[in-house]
């Protein structure tokens, strides 16, 4: 369950299935992606609450933004006409958080007005709000839910770090100190030297929030690359077919993969360790794999050790390579045999 006193950086991260919209309007389709990543143990499953009227001006529909000419093999398939499809209505929020707390899986959506913060906040009880990189410049936006008294998630993709700082102050200003910032890159998907892991490590440094990591490359290798990071929370869009049509499934984890991802988070933080050097391995594995000093040739009684007389071999039960220059020079009290581990009764 999501609590932000109990979410740490450095710990076991919390997983966010992005289904985003990826359930392309089909609500059983949606209950479908639901059970997989409750099964692949992903802790939440974040929807998007949009509707035609508050994510896109009259412009961009009349430009069909971004429509492909072959989507779904209509060419008079307007933007406006996806978009009203893609979309949750009141109805369908209340079906899939009733379906999450039968599965066992937290629920929650973004927001892209403030009667979608109501919705989710006042009616819905989600645990956080999250807030998508293209409203972190929006400042009227985050005053109103920094208003709503729960903790705040915002990806930082879109947006320089001037306006981070902004909206962290705006947020802290209106009674938000619960404040985890997602490092993002809002490319679907970016190259490789776009994803500046490292940007994890300022984030934490420039504002003193926590940080966790929103991902959009294809396959795994980056949100387990962004554990070793100490990141509190891992967002990765999900899909049940890449191959769907629709926006986002192409960057999306399939089931596998996110198992992959959950599996890892698991065990993955445990790895970080200490910054302290520490030797766990027992006395006997230790003495088994170090090297003594040992005869390289017979000995005889009354010569004098020299550095070629000596050698070094396993096991580490004698006296230490490091200690060869007080040996040599020195004269021996017994025969001693090739291979023989030397003591200090010996010279």
């Amino acid at each position: 369950m999501f609590d932000y006193n109990k979410i740490h950086e450095f710990e076991k991260p919390y997983i966010i299935a992005e289904i985003g919209s990826n359930h392309n309007g089909d609500m059983d389709l949606a209950k479908k992606m639901i059970d997989e990543a409750k099964r692949c143990g992903a802790d939440c499953v974040k929807f998007q609450s949009w509707s035609k009227d508050t994510i896109f001006s009259e412009k961009v529909y009349k430009d069909n933004y971004f429509l492909r000419d072959d989507y779904r093999n209509r060419t008079d398939y307007t933007l406006k006409e996806i978009v009203d499809e893609y979309s949750i209505d009141r109805n369908d929020h209340y079906l899939l958080k009733e379906y999450c707390d039968k599965v066992g899986i937290e629920f929650n959506s973004t927001p892209f007005s403030k009667a979608e913060v109501d919705l989710l906040v006042d009616e819905l009880n989600v645990p956080f709000i999250k807030i998508a990189s293209m409203d972190l410049n929006n400042i009227p936006f985050l005053t109103y839910v920094a208003g709503k008294g729960k903790p705040v998630v915002i990806s930082t993709g879109l947006c320089g770090l001037a306006d981070v700082s902004d909206a962290v102050d705006c947020l802290r200003k209106n009674g938000c100190e619960e404040i985890i910032l997602l490092h993002c890159v809002s490319i679907y998907p970016p190259a490789d030297d776009m994803v500046n892991l490292n940007n994890i490590d300022m984030l934490r440094n420039t504002f003193g929030c926590k940080v966790g990591y929103s991902d959009h490359t294809i396959g795994t290798v980056a949100p387990l690359l962004s554990m070793a990071k100490g990141v509190c929370i891992i967002e990765k869009h999900f899909t049940l077919d890449k191959n769907m049509v629709g926006w986002d499934h192409k960057v999306s984890a399939n089931p596998e993969e996110l198992e992959i991802i959950c599996n890892a988070a698991k065990v993955g933080y445990k790895m970080l360790g200490s910054y302290q050097k520490v030797v766990n391995e027992d006395e006997e594995r230790r003495n088994a794999f170090k090297r003594s000093i040992v005869a390289a040739r017979a000995i005889k009684c009354g010569e004098i050790i020299t550095e070629d007389d000596i050698d070094f071999k396993r096991p580490g039960t004698g006296i230490e390579p490091k200690y060869y220059s007080f040996i040599v020079g020195r004269k021996a009290t017994r025969d001693i045999q090739k291979d023989c581990i030397l003591s200090r009764e010996d010279f």
